[in-house]
């Protein structure tokens, strides 16, 4: 039987040294790579061609949002589970926006992220009950869903380098971007979260864990 292939993208040696471990004892999946950048992980993808991308948002040298958002664009047939400390209810619906098969924390136990990893193998898609909660409340129009869920996938990319303090001209050179187009987007964000310049953004970021 053909194993499923993974490669593992997170920016702690000793993290990806323990998911290759844990991985590689089941019969039906095997890390093939591991990345500790951004970078490394796209090469990885155009040396291995996997089936999953198990992928950490926090890493040294670009967003896992732009590792996301390059993979689903170039690389079709990809499945991305993402694996991450930070919030799921703050995080799971604009990575799922972005192209995401699935998002999981890091505080998730063994069998866990083994279902999940099949699950987005199969074609499917995997949410725990924190993002559910929050789907179905969007659903239901529940005011205490969070502001940044108004965001689309790249008003979402864009607001998160805004609240990091990068400049538009550099948010622009990164995303092959018109500064006018990202100045029309930074409007866009601030009307849509009802804030009038980007320190309101930065705070809001930090309040809800969406920067570090």
């Amino acid at each position: 039987m053909r194993k499923t292939s993974v490669v593992v993208v997170d920016d702690h040696r000793v993290v990806c040294e323990g998911l290759r471990a844990m991985i590689n004892t089941q019969p039906d999946i095997g890390v093939v790579a591991e990345a500790s950048s951004g970078k490394e992980a796209l090469e990885q993808l155009r040396q291995t061609s996997p089936d999953v991308l198990l992928l950490d948002l926090s890493l040294p040298d670009m967003s896992g949002l732009d590792v996301l958002r390059y993979a689903r664009s170039h690389y079709p047939n990809l499945k991305i589970l993402v694996l991450s400390s930070y919030p799921e209810s703050q995080f799971g619906l604009n990575v799922l926006r972005g192209g995401a098969a699935g998002y999981i924390g890091k505080g998730a136990e063994a069998p866990e992220l083994l279902r999940a990893l099949r699950t987005v193998a199969r074609g499917g898609r995997y949410v725990g009950q924190a993002l559910t909660d929050q789907l179905v409340s969007g659903m239901n129009g529940d005011s205490t869903a969070p502001l940044h869920g108004k965001l689309s996938e790249r008003e979402f990319q864009i607001f998160c380098k805004i609240a990091e303090g990068e400049s538009v001209s550099v948010i622009a050179a990164r995303l092959f971007l018109s500064v006018k187009t990202v100045s029309t987007y930074r409007r866009r964000i601030l009307d849509k979260m009802s804030m009038k310049n980007n320190a309101e953004l930065t705070t809001y970021a930090i309040r809800n864990e969406l920067i570090r």
